[in-house]
């Protein structure tokens, strides 16, 4: 898998996560556990999106 399809499978999934938390936020008995947990696992996925993006760049 290239990086710039790694880098476009996350921002799928980034996107699914934003909905579905969206979707939670609209329920009137949301469990914040849960909200919490996809806002995690969703800036885990940007992390991952930005190293891929901009890598660090070594040092000799």
């Amino acid at each position: 898998m290239s990086i710039e399809s790694h880098i476009a499978e996350l921002e799928k999934k980034h996107r699914a996560i934003e909905k579905e938390i969206e979707m939670e936020l609209t329920h009137p008995n949301s469990d914040e556990v849960k909200v919490s947990s996809l806002k995690r696992k969703k800036l885990r996925i940007k992390d991952e999106m930005m190293r891929l993006k901009y890598p660090e760049p070594t040092l000799h």
